[in-house]
C-alpha cells in the first residue's frame, strides 16, 4: 500500500487531501475536519490534481473518494466567498477545476457519511457509486445565503431525481435523510455508519477485479445517456461494445465464461 498527501502550503502541517493505494484502489481523502471538509479552490485543485494521477495509472482501475463519518463535504467555503464581487467570482472561475474531475475516466465510488451539503452534494454527485452511512444527509441549501447552486446542483441534481424532488430541495433548502435519497435514486446503497468506508472499499475492490477498459468505456456510455438522445445515446453504445471485441480482456472474459473458470484481465 502506498500512501501520501498533499499540504496546503508549505509550511502547513495540516494536509487537505489524503490519498493512498489498495490494490488496484486509489483513495483519496478530504481532509479538513475543522470546517467539515469545506470545499475551498485549493483543495480542489489538488483533489483534481490526485485524481487525475490516479487515472493516469494503468495500476489504478478504480477511484474512491471519501469524506469522514461526521462530513463527506458541508459545502463549499463560504468565508473564502462572502466578500467578492460579482467580477471576481466570473475572473476567478473557481468551477473550472471541477470540469477536471468530471472528465476523470475511471469509475469513482464516493463513501459518504454525515453532511453532503452544497458543493460536497454536488461533488458526491459527480461520483458513479454512491455508498452512503444511514446518518447522511444530502441538500442544496445555498438558498439559504442568498445564491443558488453553481457546480451542476441545478442539473445533476434534477436529472438524478426529477423536476418535483430537485425544485423541493434546491427552493426550500432542506436535507434528504440517506433513505430519501436511496429512494429517489441519488445513492446507490444505504449501509450502518461504521461500515460506509469498508463497504465502499469492497465494492471498489470489486470493480477493481473487472475488465479495466470495459469499466471505462461503459461509464462512458451511461453518462452519455444524460447528455444525447436515445438514438445517439444507442449508437454510442453499439460502437463501445464494437470496440471491447479488439481488447485480449474481452478474449479473456469469454474464454473464462467458456472455460469455467475465474478471469485473470491485464487491461489490454
Amino acid at each position: 500500500m502506498t500512501t501520501g498527501s498533499i499540504e496546503t502550503k508549505p509550511m502547513s502541517t495540516e494536509p487537505l487531501i489524503l490519498w493512498e493505494t489498495d490494490g488496484h484502489v486509489g483513495i483519496v481523502r478530504l481532509n479538513r475536519p475543522k470546517v467539515l471538509n469545506a470545499l475551498n479552490p485549493q483543495l480542489m485543485t489538488q483533489l483534481a490534481e490526485q485524481m487525475e494521477a490516479f487515472d493516469a495509472e494503468k495500476e489504478i482501475h478504480v477511484i474512491l473518494l471519501a469524506g469522514s463519518e461526521r462530513a463527506f463535504a458541508a459545502g463549499a467555503d463560504i468565508g473564502d466567498m462572502a466578500e467578492r464581487s460579482m467580477l471576481q467570482m466570473y475572473e476567478r472561475d473557481q468551477f473550472a477545476t471541477w470540469d477536471r474531475i468530471r472528465r476523470i475516466k475511471k469509475p469513482i465510488v464516493a463513501a459518504v457519511s454525515g453532511y453532503a451539503l452544497g458543493g460536497g452534494c454536488e461533488l458526491m454527485m459527480m461520483c458513479d457509486v454512491v455508498i452512503a452511512s444511514e446518518t447522511t444527509q444530502i441538500g442544496q441549501p445555498e438558498i439559504n445565503i442568498g445564491v443558488m447552486p453553481g457546480a451542476g446542483g441545478t442539473q445533476r441534481l434534477t436529472r438524478a431525481v426529477g423536476k418535483a424532488t430537485a425544485m423541493d430541495v434546491i427552493l426550500t433548502g432542506r436535507f434528504l435523510t440517506a433513505a430519501e435519497a436511496l429512494a429517489a435514486g441519488l445513492v446507490s446503497r444505504v449501509v450502518p455508519p461504521e461500515h460506509f468506508f469498508s463497504e465502499a472499499l469492497n465494492i471498489a475492490q470489486a470493480l477493481a477485479a473487472k475488465g479495466p477498459i470495459a469499466l471505462r468505456l461503459a461509464k462512458e456510455a451511461v453518462l452519455k445517456a444524460f447528455e444525447t438522445t436515445l438514438a445517439q445515446g444507442l449508437e454510442h453504445e453499439r460502437k463501445l461494445f464494437y470496440m471491447l471485441f479488439g481488447t485480449q480482456d474481452q478474449k479473456e472474459g469469454m474464454r473464462a465464461f467458456v472455460e469455467k473458470r475465474k478471469p485473470h484481465f491485464k487491461g489490454e
